[in-house]
């Protein structure tokens, strides 16, 4: 368990600048779960970014930060990404810096890019949340062929052959 009862100031002014862009207040900055709920207000707004950044650098709680880092991948350009992972601590960082790079991918293959030499192997590396969002997004045939017969799981399998058509 974290001890924020002594918020630093960044936190403080990072928080209430985000109080400013969202228009709500943190009735208790000591309170994850407030501090939570104002985190994710300003997820939602793309004008309170840059001030969700500076709080998620000053957090003290890793765990609360690397929520909001994990929540923010997704709404957030390519390019971005990096900055937000890097604004977690180290220990901390890793789901992060794994969801980022698993987006990459995801992206290139709904774009139609050119699937990567695909074997059982690599895709035995890529998560399970990786392998069922590819069966479901992506219609790139050879890519769906390894999944379903090599997904991790009966559902992977099971997504990729149904996109398939089988």
């Amino acid at each position: 368990m974290v001890d924020v009862t002594d918020v630093s100031p960044e936190l403080r002014d990072a928080l209430r600048q985000l109080e400013e862009r969202v228009g709500t207040t943190v009735s208790d900055v000591t309170d994850g779960h407030a501090r939570w709920e104002l985190y994710r207000a300003a997820l939602a707004s793309d004008a309170a970014r840059p001030g969700l950044l500076a709080a998620v650098a000053a957090e003290a709680d890793g765990a609360l930060a690397s929520a909001v880092v994990g929540e923010a991948l997704e709404r957030l350009p390519r390019a971005d990404r990096e900055a937000w992972v890097q604004a977690l601590a180290p220990s901390v960082r890793a789901f992060s810096e794994r969801r980022a790079r698993e987006l990459g991918i995801l992206e290139d293959l709904r774009s139609g890019a050119e699937p990567p030499a695909l074997g059982a192997e690599l895709v035995d590396g890529w998560s399970d949340w990786l392998q069922l969002r590819i069966g479901a997004e992506v219609s790139e045939a050879s890519v769906l062929r390894v999944l379903a017969e090599s997904g991790r799981t009966k559902r992977i399998r099971r997504t990729a052959a149904e996109a398939l058509g089988g």
